[in-house]
């Protein structure tokens, strides 16, 4: 095959995932397009062949298009798609057959990926299917919330996450009181739709509870599995974003995460996140992530390339199972060293825990002597990645979610249709 016609990938999102992607498969000769809609780190990599910067990949329709766009610009026919946020995992989905006529897509149908997207469809599924979640509630209204202040305190938290996280900047908040789970309840709604906002049991500890089962899925069970738990993360008790992962062995998670994927036939890379409750010592399901997620770079460590398997996957290329080999560290140092500052001076992190983790550590988030000016990027660009990542993101409207609903059934319809998924 000429180097025209060489098969390549088309990332969709430049930050850190996008950029581990990149070199996963750069690093084996295989050309990475980035599309972005904004400045992002991925563009300085060695390993990136193209960055394009687009206006809008938020909204659903603005996304399909431009990257239809892009590909059909530059020649990118039969490339391997590979997005790397939700809101663009559920527009693909959504759009999957106009994009399929020129792309590989690694995102699965919309019948699959809405019991990822959509947290109120995710417990509902793992509740007909016997796998512990933490107690949930969707209140009508305000009136609604008397009903759980016995059960305080509780999370306010969002089904569709992106949506909340784009409008406060938080993935979830807690409330300890009547009178703050009121106002929190009412702050979100004025921020989201009141059908996406969960009142949710909290689970007591920090990420040391919280664990991930990352695979290769397809024909109903995994090709290849990592597994891991977060050491550091900020905020401790929601964990917004990991800042240590380290690989673990735990296969109580395995038979939990494979049961759900099976139920909604999943196909590609995901993350099944859970954490174990102390009051009864269940592993109790969080979120389902059908896309790479922060710290699947650290697979390629651990002796399982995710975006590789999926891309030869694609291809019609075999690669061997694999398993993730415990006691392996990833590290996110920008965000991880004023946590660490903090903990330390707090009493929560030992020096020698701490030392542990910088000796586990293989890979770094974005550093990489073999490519190293994303990193130096990274530092230069600081203020506008916190300024672009933390603050107001108006632009991101309730809009682009209602069309997704828009082109889902009523929750009676998809207690329906998940039973007709049940194995």
């Amino acid at each position: 095959m000429s180097k025209k016609d060489q098969i390549g990938a088309v990332v969709v999102g430049g930050d850190h995932p996008g950029l581990a992607i990149a070199r996963s498969l750069g690093r084996r000769g295989i050309p990475v397009v980035v599309i972005d809609d904004q400045y992002s780190i991925s563009r300085f990599s060695r390993y990136v062949t193209r960055f394009e910067r687009v206006p809008d990949l938020k909204d659903q329709q603005a996304a399909v298009d431009s990257v239809l766009e892009v590909g059909q610009h530059f020649g990118l026919k039969d490339w391997v798609l590979f997005p790397t946020r939700d809101e663009n995992v559920a527009a693909f989905s959504i759009h999957r057959d106009r994009l399929a006529k020129f792309f590989r897509l690694t995102t699965p149908a919309w019948e699959t990926v809405r019991w990822a997207w959509d947290k109120t469809n995710t417990y509902k599924l793992a509740e007909k299917l016997g796998i512990p979640a933490p107690r949930t509630w969707i209140p009508k209204n305000v009136d609604d919330l008397s009903a759980l202040y016995a059960h305080l305190p509780l999370a306010v938290k969002p089904a569709v996450k992106e949506n909340f996280f784009y409008a406060t900047g938080a993935k979830a908040w807690r409330a300890e009181t009547p009178e703050q789970l009121r106002e929190l309840y009412l702050r979100a709604c004025r921020d989201i739709d009141p059908r996406e906002i969960l009142i949710q049991q909290i689970i007591p500890g920090d990420g040391l509870r919280q664990l991930s089962y990352c695979a290769f899925f397809r024909d109903g069970h995994a090709h290849s599995v990592m597994l891991a738990r977060r050491l550091r993360q900020h905020p401790r008790e929601f964990g917004r974003a990991a800042t240590y992962v380290e690989t673990v062995d735990l296969p109580e998670i395995e038979e939990l995460s494979e049961r759900f994927l099976r139920a909604i036939n999943f196909y590609g890379i995901v993350e099944v996140e859970f954490k174990q409750d102390p009051r009864d010592g269940e592993y109790k399901l969080l979120d389902v992530n059908a896309r790479v997620w922060g710290f699947h770079g650290l697979g390629v460590a651990a002796g399982v390339d995710f975006p590789y398997l999926l891309f030869a996957d694609q291809c019609g290329m075999q690669v061997a199972p694999a398993r993730g080999k415990s006691g392996l560290g990833w590290m996110r140092l920008l965000p991880d060293v004023p946590l660490v500052l903090y903990d330390l001076l707090d009493g929560y992190l030992k020096l020698d825990a701490y030392w542990h983790s910088l000796k586990a550590t293989r890979v770094e988030s974005v550093f990489s002597r073999k490519d190293p000016m994303p990193s130096i990027a990274e530092f230069v660009l600081l203020p506008y990645f916190i300024k672009n990542k933390y603050g107001k993101h108006s632009a991101f409207r309730v809009r682009s979610i209602r069309s997704v609903f828009a082109q889902t059934k009523t929750l009676g319809e998809e207690e329906s249709r998940a039973s007709a998924v049940l194995p």
